[in-house]
């Protein structure tokens, strides 16, 4: 369906620079935003490189089984389904380090990782609490520091990419409480 939109407004778009005549500021507009998405690919991949390569050398330093020791008190509550110590706890724990610091696209295989943990820890039953509040967490997750959004903002020429961190921190955890909220409210109906 998406395919069709897209494919909608590029026609709607040439028709209308034929109609108005404006068809070379097209064709311009066209390449000059190619050259800036390539600029934006590849000033993002420096900076997700970066930080991939920080959580890989901090996962291989013995910083999940730290964090692990540290959100296990939270991931209990949360998560009642996982097995203390196990694989589910530190692929949890991997993913919501990676969402804290604003780097989804890394914290996207650890997601992937959890839930298959949590499905095995779950005999393979199907969806879990667990897996339910995962979600959850994962989708409204706590920003404490957004590498990501900053890299997009420094691309984009900002001078202080990260004068938002305030209305970062406020939005990220007003939206994860009322997620949260939400989930317990409505999990007794469902699962």
């Amino acid at each position: 369906m998406l395919n069709y939109v897209w494919i909608m407004l590029i026609l709607v778009s040439v028709l209308c620079a034929i109609w108005m005549g404006k068809l070379e500021e097209l064709s311009e507009a066209v390449f000059s935003g190619a050259q800036q998405a390539v600029e934006l690919v590849l000033a993002m991949a420096g900076a997700m490189a970066a930080w991939t390569g920080l959580l890989k050398a901090g996962e291989a330093a013995g910083l999940t089984k730290a964090l692990s020791r540290l959100l296990r008190p939270l991931i209990r509550r949360l998560f009642p389904d996982c097995v203390p110590g196990g694989k589910a706890e530190q692929a949890i724990c991997m993913n919501m380090t990676a969402n804290l610091f604003g780097i989804g696209n890394a914290a996207t295989p650890m997601g992937i990782a959890a839930m298959r943990a949590l499905d095995e820890e779950g005999g393979g039953r199907g969806v879990s609490r667990s897996m339910v509040r995962f979600v959850v967490v994962n989708t409204a997750s706590l920003q404490l520091f957004p590498a990501t959004l900053g890299a997009l903002r420094a691309a984009g020429g900002s001078a202080n990419p990260f004068d938002i961190l305030p209305a970062v921190w406020l939005v990220s955890a007003l939206s994860l409480a009322v997620a949260l909220l939400a989930c317990f409210a409505l999990e007794g109906r469902h699962v």
